[in-house]
């Protein structure tokens, strides 16, 4: 298990990297101290599970993760005991409080390995990998105002502009996130996620009705908030095909 500790405290990253090494398949493959650095330890590390400090200098954690086109397993790290958490809505793995006792490591830990697949071997790449496409497992952080998700992409039923936002919308949820839509459909599985228009991408997995539209076009229907999606004359000729309709 690759384990980045992203702490502004030098002395709080030396302490959990001396807790860490009662475990022997934790690697400890690097440690950032501001969300700049975690940014780029990320990219090249590709870690298992981020062992994150949520109140730092410039960027929080939250802020960090927000940055993200996919989110790591995450454990949070905090001085403030469980309330300071529990004003978010975030379904982290676990958090630790400050001084982090090792039975608690022990135990989050332990909830990592639970969700991680089974290992592969992976040779350690010379420079930062090329990103990978994200599918449906990856899970994005999304923030708004004092509310935070952890959200897979399989469960997000749509993507459409919002001024130089985009607005993502799962369960009854629509916050913004700080990404254009060619950044998101660059990265997804074109497989899952359609762009229907230049405004939207769906998920085909909730569509529920498909109708015929003007000149030839498509109106989608999709399950779980009912949104109604006009697909562009052009990309319903691919939807047909996709679909085999």
């Amino acid at each position: 298990m690759k384990v980045l500790l992203v702490d502004d405290s030098r002395l709080a990253r030396a302490e959990l990297r001396r807790l860490l090494e009662a475990f022997p398949d934790v690697e400890v493959a690097g440690e950032a101290r501001d969300a700049a650095e975690a940014r780029v330890q990320i990219a090249a590390q590709r870690p298992d599970l981020l062992l994150l400090d949520i109140h730092m200098p410039g960027e929080t954690g939250f802020e960090l993760l927000a940055t993200l086109d996919a989110a790591p397993p995450v454990v949070f790290t905090t001085a403030y005991d469980a309330h300071a958490l529990r004003a978010f809505e975030v379904n982290a793995l676990d958090y630790l409080l400050k001084p982090v006792q090792e039975a608690r490591l022990a135990a989050a830990l332990d909830k990592v390995r639970a969700q991680l697949p089974a290992p592969a071997p992976r040779p350690a790449p010379e420079t930062a990998p090329p990103a990978a496409p994200l599918t449906e497992q990856d899970q994005v952080f999304v923030k708004d105002g004092e509310r935070c998700w952890f959200v897979r992409l399989a469960e997000v039923r749509l993507f459409e502009i919002n001024g130089s936002y985009t607005q993502i919308s799962f369960d009854q949820h629509r916050p913004l996130i700080p990404r254009t839509l060619a950044q998101l459909e660059a990265r997804l599985d074109p497989k899952v996620f359609f762009r229907a228009n230049r405004q939207q991408i769906i998920n085909l997995n909730f569509v529920a009705s498909v109708e015929p539209w003007f000149s030839h076009s498509l109106r989608l229907t999709l399950r779980g908030g009912g949104e109604v999606v006009e697909v562009s004359r052009q990309q319903s000729q691919r939807f047909r095909e996709l679909l085999s309709l």
